[in-house]
């Protein structure tokens, strides 16, 4: 079936749950302008289950309701893996055999993002969801270089380390400053090095579009869930142009 409607208490019953913060004081009448606000995103009817001040002058709600609309899910783009999955064994091995040297990879948080546990998660040795980081494979060589990084500088150790990958963690993205900063970042990078000196270009991070990375100017999004396999295995199939 590639039509769908939201499942709430029975099949096809249309109802959804949502969730706002407006900044006002709480009361009847804004308790009022929620179910005004649900309405108009086509809720109907909507019922408020949750009001909450959050400090001066804002409210968040929880409104549930129902949506007459529908979602084709053969009509739905997203990014698929085009790149097979490989083990530690497996990309060491592939490594060794296709550039018969160590792969370079700099990682870093970028402008004021001081959030690493995201690039932690990816490159560090304990890594995440029981999957050990970049430095556990041993024909990787790993660069860390933690947050706050400036963009000449990620250059500069990109281009020292003679990066073949460069990986950006943003989680801040307050009035967009993820896209912002990587777009900065692969400007910057453009710059810096002609088209066949460049290393491949890789953000991360839980609010990314990944069918943006053209229009950042990066190779590659990796959204919310990622691991560090899924990041090895793409490396090797970039870099080596192998799939095995």
């Amino acid at each position: 079936m590639s039509i769908v409607r939201p499942y709430g208490d029975t099949t096809g019953d249309g109802m959804v749950q949502l969730s706002f913060t407006l900044p006002i004081v709480h009361d009847k009448r804004a308790e009022g302008a929620a179910i005004q606000l649900a309405n108009k995103m086509g809720m109907d009817p909507a019922l408020l289950v949750h009001a909450k001040p959050m400090g001066d002058g804002f409210t968040f709600f929880v409104v549930y309701g129902k949506v007459s609309h529908l979602v084709d899910t053969e009509k739905v783009q997203v990014v698929e893996r085009d790149f097979p999955l490989l083990s530690a064994k497996e990309v060491n091995a592939t490594i060794k055999r296709r550039l018969r040297r160590r792969l370079n990879v700099v990682g870093a948080c970028i402008g004021t993002d001081a959030h690493t546990v995201g690039i932690d998660a990816i490159l560090n040795l304990k890594g995440i969801a029981g999957e050990k980081g970049l430095e556990y494979y041993s024909e990787l060589s790993v660069t860390n270089m933690g947050a706050q990084v400036s963009v000449p500088d990620l250059v500069e150790t990109a281009r020292e380390q003679k990066a073949d990958a460069v990986l950006v963690s943003q989680v801040v993205t307050q009035r967009d400053a993820h896209l912002q900063n990587t777009r900065a970042m692969s400007a910057a990078f453009r710059e810096a090095l002609p088209a066949g000196k460049r290393p491949l270009l890789i953000v991360g991070g839980p609010r990314f579009d990944e069918l943006m990375a053209g229009e950042l100017g990066v190779d590659r999004i990796f959204s919310r869930g990622t691991t560090p396999r899924e990041v090895a295995s793409y490396l090797v199939h970039a870099l080596t142009g192998s799939s095995s």
